[in-house]
């Protein structure tokens, strides 16, 4: 259960639910159940990053450096090391760990599978079919042998190209299924794991900034009622992008021009460094500005937005310690010109790895929580409860693209964002 309660007559505790009574809605959060994660692209640095990160806290393990005795931690993640506001007592503000306002699995009892890049010659592989049957295979395998109840399937492997989005291929769920059928060069294999983490009824979070939710896997995922998050994890750079404009944003200060420049030597900087790739990547990071863009019609004419630049350059030397380097151009009254430069060196990884902790523990948490109307007998579950929509959009402060259900308004604005989760 959670370590902080609340004392108020709308809000009962059981051994197993929370039910919170608002004016408007009934939350119901069960206790938290046994759960995995299978990590696609397992064996890169991400994948055993995380991995280490997971036993060494586990062990409480400590070891020395130049710098002295370092103890395992989870700094970066906000679920593990990060407080939210409750109220104030007196004078005084009152905080509580994120972690103790509701029941969230606990890093120390998640079980890791996964998969990783294959030695088979291309031309005996399987086919997409095939490849689909064996996936779902392993997810069963590692969900029985384990005893658990849930497994998040996310994909931590190589960034991908973008797929086209084709007229009978991927526009639909029952066309992508048959694409599947056909061996379809257009199936990314992003998209077939996806495909058998929705028939195994498990969420799926890409962590790459390629379009694997195509249109057909939405609709498909929507239809087995299973969740789905993204895209590309928000680490560095990007988030730090959308706090600085959104701060000259709303100080009425007008951004002309965002260029950013990273190099890094790792094995997503060697992938990044074709051209295909590249452009996955950088529709990613562009996109962070638009909504404070528009937020503010003082400062930008309809259809106008800064210049935005990316650079990513591949340097085998530096390996996992990424450079970034922004330089953000604004306009000021009376014709004045103000230029901030940014240079960030950062270990890609251990950045990664909080995030993935925090997209795996949020992501469980919301298959545990279910809404519905006091008045409203007419939801899908015979209690009357309805669960959130299979995008999960709640996660969007961990995610560079973020993945929104269609109709709904794209925030990108980072605290805009938290509050979503704290809320």
């Amino acid at each position: 259960m959670a370590n902080v309660r609340v004392n108020s007559p709308n809000v009962k505790y059981t051994e197993k639910f929370i039910e919170a009574k608002y004016e408007y809605q009934t939350t119901k959060i069960e206790s938290s159940d046994e759960s995995g994660v299978m990590l696609v692209g397992w064996g890169g640095n991400n994948g055993t990053t995380f991995t280490a990160a997971v036993l060494a806290n586990k062990l409480k393990l400590q070891w020395e450096t130049i710098r002295g005795v370092q103890t395992a931690n989870w700094y970066g993640s906000i679920t593990q090391a990060s407080t939210v506001l409750l109220g104030v007592v007196g004078n005084e503000e009152v905080y509580a760990p994120m972690n103790a306002l509701l029941p969230m699995i606990n890093p120390d009892d998640i079980e890791i599978d996964g998969w990783d890049i294959s030695g088979v010659n291309i031309g005996d592989a399987m086919q997409r079919a095939q490849q689909l049957d064996k996936i779902r295979a392993d997810i069963r395998d590692f969900k029985t042998s384990k005893n658990l109840d849930k497994v998040i399937v996310l994909w931590t492997a190589n960034t991908e190209r973008f797929s086209e989005i084709l007229p009978g291929v991927n526009d639909t769920a029952d066309n992508l299924l048959k694409s599947i059928t056909e061996n379809h060069f257009e199936v990314s294999p992003s998209t077939l794991f996806a495909v058998a983490a929705a028939f195994e009824g498990c969420t799926y979070i890409n962590g790459s900034p390629q379009n694997t939710f195509v249109p057909g896997m939405i609709e498909l995922a929507e239809r087995e009622n299973v969740f789905i998050a993204g895209d590309d994890f928000k680490s560095g750079q990007t988030k730090l992008k959308s706090v600085l404009v959104d701060f000259l944003v709303t100080a009425g200060i007008k951004p002309v021009s965002v260029v950013s420049y990273n190099h890094l030597g790792n094995n997503d900087g060697y992938n990044l460094s074709a051209p295909q790739q590249f452009r996955s990547k950088e529709i990613s990071k562009s996109n962070v500005v638009d909504d404070m863009v528009s937020s503010n019609k003082i400062l930008y004419k309809p259809g106008e937005k800064p210049d935005h630049c990316v650079v990513i350059k591949y340097v085998p030397y530096v390996g996992d310690s990424k450079r970034a380097m922004d330089e953000y151009t604004s306009e000021l009254m009376l014709g004045g010109h103000n230029t901030i430069a940014v240079h960030n060196t950062c270990e890609d990884s251990l950045l990664a790895t909080p995030i993935i902790l925090d997209l795996v523990i949020l992501a469980e948490l919301c298959a545990r929580i279910s809404i519905k109307r006091v008045s409203d007998y007419t939801a899908v579950t015979n209690d009357g409860f309805i669960n959130f929509r299979s995008v999960l959009s709640l996660l969007s402060y961990l995610c560079k693209a973020p993945l929104v259900p269609t109709g709904t308004p794209l925030v990108n604005a980072l605290f805009r964002q938290r509050a979503a989760i704290e809320n």
